[in-house]
């Protein structure tokens, strides 16, 4: 990259925004990219520390699966979906020497993951597209309640890399399924993640983490509308239903963290 500019060995060239990020996005996005609002929502709720928890058991993981470093280039940490790199950001601790890309195909959270850490570049792009990385380029990828394109996160990954993922489980915010109108996630859906990435992985670590939160009535709209429930709520129905709960109220955190390794 240069004065501003980013350049591949095809000649094409790309102008980093002034927030910090570039838009390699082509055409329209398989998936619905996340709005101003959504990214919002999402940056104040992570930012007070309700997921830490996630970034900290994530880290944990990382730093136990990655690749040793054996001299040469380390290759780097990817993010696919990460939003505004909260989870990176964190993850990036236990790397002081590598460097971070996350991409999303909002330009709304890229505008923050620019912003999350100094080693963090981020990039607008659609993971069913293609990722805009080089074969092997990763050591680590990260996939944090997002979308997942299995051949391309094979194809980044070094042969010695790690997948990391991150899928909610079915008690996930439990309180609020049926008191606020919720999505409710399957009860199938490590087996079908494991299932859709037996092609081209196999796993090697499986754990499980499970908290508490204690959301006041400026948290749980926010928890409702950084994520796919934003998409199918009314706002003023939303703050209705929330009125009528406790305040705090007690909220279930409880993911699933599965590391894979490529298939040689």
């Amino acid at each position: 990259m240069t004065d501003g500019t980013l350049r591949c060995s095809r000649g094409h060239s790309f102008d980093v925004a002034k927030q910090g990020y570039v838009n390699l996005l082509r055409g329209a996005a398989k998936f619905s990219a996340d709005t101003a609002a959504m990214v919002a929502a999402r940056a104040d709720f992570l930012t007070a520390g309700h997921y830490a928890p996630i970034a900290g058991a994530l880290a944990a993981l990382a730093r136990e699966t990655a690749p040793q470093a054996t001299g040469g280039d380390p290759g780097c940490v990817a993010d696919i979906g990460g939003g505004t790199g909260y989870h990176l950001a964190r993850v990036m601790s236990e790397f002081p020497d590598t460097e971070g890309i996350l991409l999303d195909i909002s330009k709304f959270a890229a505008r923050r993951a620019a912003r999350a850490h100094p080693r963090i570049s981020a990039v607008v792009a659609d993971a069913w597209d293609g990722l805009p990385l080089a074969g092997g380029a990763a050591s680590v990828v990260l996939n944090v309640f997002a979308p997942r394109n299995p051949a391309e996160l094979r194809r980044i990954l070094r042969p010695d890399g790690v997948l990391l993922v991150v899928t909610p489980r079915p008690d996930h915010l439990r309180e609020l399924v049926e008191a606020l109108g919720l999505l409710r996630v399957g009860e199938q859906k490590d087996e079908r993640l494991a299932d859709r990435l037996s092609a081209h992985f196999t796993e090697v670590a499986r754990e499980r983490s499970r908290s508490t939160m204690a959301l006041d009535h400026k948290a749980l709209p926010q928890v409702v509308g950084m994520g796919p429930n934003a998409w199918h709520q009314r706002s003023e129905r939303l703050e209705e239903r929330i009125a009528r709960l406790p305040e705090p109220c007690d909220v279930t955190l409880s993911v699933t963290l599965t590391a894979y390794r490529p298939l040689i």
